[in-house]
């Protein structure tokens, strides 16, 4: 199969990360099985989602590993013009939910599994598959352990997220939290005698867009984002019940995107220095105000020199000499810091054509992508 017929397949599959892609894991695992292709598993608690790692190739030396992630996001609320579980293709263009992001590379990955079966590598050609990365990068951590301990970890790997082929050599990290904000409850028409949490809230995000005002202005600074320092976000809140009682409980969800430079657990240290501070002014003479700032889930920045072996391989492989940087995260950073294997994002399609209604690749980017693959192959015969 070409790596557009896979494609065809693989969009079929509504593997929304609020949904199973046990089904879409189970395409795959068949697909390598019935070309003698070694696959493990990585099933989460519930048995609904699960990594999947294979391996062609020699197993008694590091392989060059393509990873990518399942899951993509929802459609509901979007306008799209076609069925986007569906391919549908139009002027070069090939539409549907996941095509850009980035279930194009898993086609042509696994079409170049497909083609390499009877090439005789003396080199691992590999294919990682995860799920929840378009939650937090979650789903992986399973794989990413297990291979921390392996005699034979890859020895590069590609992440395949859609960059139009470029080498990406940094993305900012980034860390998720939520801040429970536990206050005391009264009648409103005698507000002092309650503890208003969705004020702690509104005081909180208050302090963090100072924060956020100080790193602008005088923070570190990288030229090659296009938000060129650390940013600091809350983008929901819940709190109260009705209006004629004060709030004893409100919650919010804040996000860290830290430069590679930044020290992302010195600016969580200021953040729980302001909620320590906004719970001891508002927590009145019961003293029984609080704010509980969890982190929800992280993954590290990525930052590779230009002419590391990973690069350099990914830039020869595609004819892209140029390097670039990207706002959004990947998995490329977990593989770096928890598995050591050095790592770079190198994929078709375009990020901006992700998570947008009407999504797609254009053909021309799976062709290139394929002839990028034909070219690693030559090189791991």
């Amino acid at each position: 199969m070409n790596s557009l017929e896979i494609l065809e397949q693989l969009v079929a599959f509504p593997s929304v990360s609020r949904d199973p892609n046990w089904p879409l894991i189970q395409y795959v695992r068949d697909f390598l099985a019935a070309r003698g292709i070694e696959v493990k598993l990585y099933p989460d608690e519930s048995g609904a989602k699960a990594n999947l790692f294979a391996s062609l190739g020699p197993a008694d030396r590091p392989g060059v590993l393509l990873s990518g992630h399942t899951d993509v996001v929802p459609v509901e609320g979007q306008a799209w013009s076609t069925d986007p579980f569906r391919l549908h293709e139009r002027a070069g263009r090939l539409y549907a939910r996941g095509s850009a992001d980035m279930k194009g590379f898993i086609a042509c990955a696994l079409a170049c599994l497909d083609r390499a079966v009877s090439r005789g590598l003396t080199v691992p050609l590999q294919l990682a598959l995860s799920y929840d990365e378009e939650l937090g990068c979650l789903g992986v951590h399973s794989l990413i352990k297990d291979m921390a301990s392996w005699t034979y970890r890859p020895r590069f790997c590609i992440v395949g997220e859609p960059t139009l082929l470029r080498a990406c050599i940094g993305h900012k990290g980034k860390r998720s939290f939520k801040a429970v904000c536990h206050g005391q409850a009264a009648h409103s028409s005698t507000p002092a005698r309650g503890i208003n949490a969705v004020y702690m809230a509104c005081d909180l995000v208050g302090k963090l867009r100072q924060r956020q005002e100080m790193i602008a202005a005088g923070g570190l600074r990288d030229a090659s984002y296009e938000v060129p320092y650390t940013t600091l976000h809350a983008g929901v809140i819940h709190g109260g019940t009705v209006n004629n009682i004060v709030p004893p409980h409100c919650e919010v969800e804040l996000e860290l995107r830290n430069v590679p430079a930044d020290d992302s657990a010195a600016i969580e240290k200021g953040l729980r220095e302001d909620a320590l501070a906004v719970a001891n002014t508002t927590a009145g003479a019961s003293g029984t105000g609080r704010i509980d700032l969890t982190v929800a889930f992280e993954y590290p920045a990525l930052d590779v020199a230009p002419d590391a072996d990973v690069v350099e391989l990914a830039a020869t492989l595609t004819g892209h000499r140029e390097r670039i940087k990207v706002g959004f995260g990947s998995e490329a950073g977990l593989f770096e810091r928890d598995a050591g294997v050095p790592s770079v994002v190198c994929g078709p399609g375009s990020i901006d054509q992700a998570h947008r209604p009407d999504e797609y690749i254009e053909r021309d980017q799976m062709e290139r992508c394929d002839a990028t693959l034909d070219a690693l192959l030559a090189r791991l015969m």
